[in-house]
């Protein structure tokens, strides 16, 4: 594109959510302007706990696209058939995946919008443009490399994903780790550990312990936990309906203790909870080693790491009992903080511009239904956020299962308020 585009979308982030956009961008009747600056490389979707017999918890059928457009090209089942394994998939019987033949879905419809993305843009600034003391645009300001870009957009998609979260205390090191790096990080082991610790009590931390106790047949696994065991998660088709689309006009519509109450049911959709089948697995791992006298996947439940403190060739974790106080010091080679991720502050860039955009009682972003940031009538460009509006929209909204509906609503909110006038001088009209 020129120079001095107008671009009708810029989407900071090229996470699903924002590939999804792309998606709905590409399948318009209508054209629409965009491009998508991403910090990373190339494509990458937790890349650090691509186990590989790991699976999506999540239905192929939410994908990027079907329940938005099932008819689409971009679809994994059309991945499916570009790969020639359609069939194959089929006469399995699954409707989960493996997680890494997802993430290859991923990257296929990445690379087949390749052109709207620019890989290795940081993202530092936003400023506002204004006409007449309104502001009708972002100059967006993206740096790589050691140089830097000004892109001007009508329209801001925030997609900029989830954080790690560590609990307070805890330090990353070459010998404490957040799951996020897990396979990276093994990788680089140059000796045989002997022991790790793995801090969580979720999918993921299971998963962790787990891909642990397979790969280092000699090595001592313990997992740490402040609940009594791994909890199920609870995956049955009615709770399930709390991620349906409809779910979340009625969530959004809902007073703030009823919202309160959902999020609170039905945490144990996705929060902190673990495949039944990988309980099983664990725990028949453990009896099998109690049974052989050879116990080397230990668990303390009902516990916390109080500390852990680096010697030089490991990590000394103090591993404390939250009902008798009792303390145990395990020599690791490794920590693993398998402690989930939190939201990013989706608004940070935004300096001083963010002042105009509204906030309720508890600081949280006021967003309308369809995802815009509510602002001052001073601001008239939009802001839109994919994640961070768990509080208005509802458990789905970090998640893929809303994620290819989530898009479509977002594109037809920007191109029914793109007849707003822009003027500048010296940039051109679309």
């Amino acid at each position: 594109m020129p120079a001095n585009q107008v671009y009708d979308v810029v989407g900071v982030g090229f996470g699903p959510s924002n590939l999804a956009l792309a998606i709905a961008m590409a399948e318009s009747r209508e054209e629409v302007t965009g491009l998508f600056l991403e910090r990373q490389a190339d494509f990458g979707w937790h890349r650090g706990m691509l186990i590989e017999d790991a699976t999506m918890q999540v239905s192929f059928l939410k994908d990027l696209v079907t329940m938005r457009n099932p008819t689409s090209e971009f679809s994994f089942l059309s991945y499916l058939h570009s790969a020639d394994r359609l069939v194959d998939f089929i006469n399995q019987k699954s409707l989960f995946p493996l997680r890494v033949e997802f993430h290859d879905y991923l990257e296929w419809v990445a690379a087949r919008l390749a052109h709207t993305v620019r890989y290795g843009h940081e993202v530092i600034a936003v400023e506002p443009v204004t006409e007449d003391d309104v502001v009708t645009s972002f100059d967006v300001t993206a740096r790589h490399g050691a140089d830097t870009t000004t892109y001007r957009a009508r329209n801001l998609v925030f997609g900029v994903g989830l954080e790690p979260h560590l609990p307070d205390g805890a330090t990353l090191s070459g010998r404490v780790w957040h799951n996020k790096d897990l396979l990276a990080r093994v990788e680089q082991l140059d000796e045989a550990p002997r022991r790790f610790a793995v801090v969580g009590a979720g999918q993921s931390a299971a998963e962790v312990t787990k891909f642990l106790h397979d790969r280092f047949p000699q090595a001592e696994v313990c997992g740490v936990f402040s609940r009594y065991g791994y909890s199920p998660s609870d995956d049955s088709p009615f709770a399930n309906r709390v991620f349906d689309p409809e779910a979340v006009d009625q969530f959004y519509t809902a007073p703030e203790h009823v919202k309160e109450m959902i999020l609170d049911y039905h945490a144990n959709t996705n929060y902190s909870v673990v495949d039944t089948d990988l309980i099983e697995e664990l725990y028949r791992r453990t009896y099998q080693e109690k049974v052989l006298g050879t116990p080397r996947l230990r668990l303390f439940n009902v516990s916390r790491v109080a500390e852990a403190v680096e010697t030089g060739d490991g990590v000394r974790a103090t591993v404390e009992s939250l009902t008798t106080h009792e303390k145990t010091v395990l020599d690791c080679d490794v920590v693993v903080y398998a402690t989930g991720y939190r939201p990013a502050d989706p608004l940070r860039l935004l300096g001083e511009l963010g002042a105009q955009c509204r906030r309720d009682e508890r600081d949280r972003p006021v967003v309308t239904r369809d995802y815009r940031v509510d602002t001052d009538t001073e601001l008239r460009a939009g802001l839109y956020l994919q994640g961070s509006t768990e509080h208005t929209h509802g458990i789905s909204s970090s998640l893929l299962s809303t994620t290819a509906v989530r898009a479509g609503q977002i594109l037809q909110s920007i191109t029914t308020r793109r007849d707003a006038p822009l003027a500048h001088s010296g940039w051109r009209q679309p």
